[in-house]
C-alpha cells in the first residue's frame, strides 16, 4: 500500500458551521475484530481504509468528534474508530448536499472492497467503508476537494 502524504494540521476555523461530506482515510496497524451495533462482529484486515460521510449541520464539530477516543457510539464508524489499532491519516472535505455522499461511495466502491452494510443504513448504498490496496487512485480522484491531515491528540 501506498503511504499518504503527510499534510499539516488544520483546524476548521469560522463560527459559520459547514455541512458537506468528508472521507476519511484511515489504517488499521494490525488485523481487528470489532463489534459494530446491529452489524455484529466485523473481521478488518490491517490495511489502508476509506470511510465516506457527511454532516449537514455542522461538519466541522463531526469530524473533530471523530479523532475523540472517548465518546459514546452512535454511528457505525465510532466502532471502528475507538479500535486502539485504527488511526485517520487523512481527511478530504467539501461543502455539498447529502446526495454527494453516496455519489463519492460508489464510485470509491469501484477501487475498493466494500464492508457490506457499514456507515449506509440511511441510504441504499452497499457500503460507506471500503479497504483499498493504493491510496493513490484516491489523492488523483478527490483533488478537486479540500485536503488535510488531523492528528489525534490520543
Amino acid at each position: 500500500a501506498v503511504d499518504p502524504p503527510n499534510f499539516m494540521y488544520m483546524k476548521f476555523g469560522g463560527s459559520t458551521a459547514l455541512k458537506g461530506v468528508y472521507v476519511l482515510v484511515m489504517r488499521l496497524s494490525e488485523n481487528a475484530k470489532i463489534s459494530v451495533g446491529a452489524l455484529g462482529k466485523l473481521q478488518l484486515a490491517k490495511g489502508t481504509y476509506i470511510y465516506v460521510g457527511s454532516a449537514q449541520n455542522g461538519l466541522e464539530k463531526r469530524v473533530e468528534r471523530h479523532f475523540r477516543r472517548e465518546k459514546r457510539k452512535f454511528w457505525h464508524i465510532d466502532y471502528l474508530l475507538e479500535n486502539p489499532t485504527s488511526k485517520i491519516v487523512t481527511l478530504f472535505y467539501k461543502e455539498a448536499p447529502k446526495t454527494l455522499e453516496c455519489v463519492i461511495a460508489e464510485a470509491i466502491s469501484r477501487r475498493g472492497e466494500a464492508v457490506t452494510g457499514f456507515g449506509c443504513s440511511d441510504c441504499h448504498c452497499r457500503s460507506h467503508l471500503f479497504r483499498i490496496e493504493k491510496f493513490d487512485f484516491l489523492a488523483q480522484f478527490m483533488q478537486k476537494y479540500q485536503r488535510t491531515t488531523l492528528s489525534s491528540s490520543s
